[in-house]
C-alpha cells in the first residue's frame, strides 16, 4: 500500500512521480518531471523549530492520542524548492530552506540540511552530507560520502571525489566558524581534507589524499600532507589526455 504525507501547502508541478513512505512538508515546490523515490523527506524543519515544538507540547501537556506528527512538522516548515527534471533517490532527507536547481540528482541516503543552495545539473553522491548554509554552483559533481559543513562556497563545474572532508573551524570546537571557497573548475581528489578558511583557486587540482592547509593558486596542482604545488593545470591536462588514450585497450572499458 502506498503511504505518503504531502502537506496541504505543497505545490507539485505536472508529471511529478512520488514513491512510497515519502514526507513533504511546508511550502515546498517540486518542478515538473521530477522523480521522488521511496522513503524521501523534503522540507524537514530545523532543529530550533523541533525544540520549540517540543516546548509547546510540554506547556500544554499534550502527550495523548490524536496528535499527528506529520501535521505538526508540516505546520512549522517553510518548505524547500526542487527544480524540474530532478531525481531524488531513496533515503534522501532535505531540510527546509533548501533550493535545488533543474536537472539535479541525489544518490541514496543523502542529507541536505537547511539553507543550502544548489545550482542546475548538479549531482550529489550517496551518503554525502551538506550540513547547512552551503552554496554550490552549476554542473558540479560531488561524489559519495563527502562532508561539507556550513560556510563552504563551491563554484560551478567542480568535481569532488569520494570521502573528501571540508572543515569550517580552525580550532575546534570553537565559537567561530570561517568561510571556505572553492572556485570554478576545481578538481578535488578522493580522501582529501580541506582546512577551514582557505580559497581553492579557479581550475586548480587537489591530488587524492592531500591535506590542504593554505589557499591554492588558480590552475595549480597540489599534493601531499600538507599539500604543496607539484605542477600546473596545463601539465595535468596533458598527462590526463595521454592517460585517456589507453581507453578501449581493456575489454572492460
Amino acid at each position: 500500500m502506498m503511504q505518503q504525507y504531502i502537506g496541504s501547502r505543497v505545490v507539485l508541478s505536472p508529471r511529478v512521480l512520488i514513491g512510497n513512505n515519502v514526507s513533504i512538508y511546508g511550502l515546498t515546490k517540486i518542478g515538473t518531471r521530477s522523480y521522488i523515490d521511496d522513503s524521501v523527506t523534503i522540507g524537514y524543519p530545523t532543529r530550533d523549530k523541533i525544540v520549540k515544538l517540543m516546548e509547546r507540547l510540554e506547556d500544554i501537556g499534550v502527550a495523548k492520542e490524536g496528535i499527528e506528527l506529520h501535521l505538526m512538522l508540516d505546520k512549522v516548515s517553510s518548505g524547500s524548492s526542487i527544480g524540474d527534471n530532478c531525481i531524488i533517490r531513496r533515503g534522501t532527507v532535505i531540510y527546509e530552506g533548501v533550493s535545488i536547481g533543474n536537472g539535479c540528482e541525489t544518490g541514496h541516503n543523502v542529507l541536505i540540511r537547511e539553507n543550502v543552495n544548489i545550482g542546475n545539473r548538479c549531482k550529489i553522491g550517496s551518503y554525502t552530507i551538506l550540513d547547512g548554509y552551503v552554496t554550490i554552483g552549476n554542473d558540479t559533481v560531488i561524489q559519495s560520502a563527502v562532508y561539507i559543513p556550513p560556510k563552504v562556497l563551491i563554484g560551478s563545474r567542480v568535481f569532488i571525489a569520494p570521502r573528501v572532508v571540508f572543515t569550517n573551524d580552525r580550532y575546534p570546537p570553537s565559537r567561530r566558524i570561517v568561510e571556505t571557497v572553492v572556485e570554478d573548475d576545481v578538481i578535488i581528489g578522493a580522501n582529501s581534507t580541506i582546512i577551514a578558511g582557505i580559497k581553492i583557486g579557479k581550475g586548480s587540482v587537489i591530488a587524492a589524499g592531500s591535506v590542504v592547509t593554505r589557499s591554492v593558486e588558480p590552475y595549480a596542482v597540489v599534493a601531499g600532507v600538507p599539500a604543496k604545488p607539484v605542477m600546473k593545470r596545463d601539465e595535468y591536462d596533458k598527462k590526463k589526455m595521454e592517460y585517456e588514450v589507453l581507453v578501449g585497450v581493456f575489454p572492460w572499458r
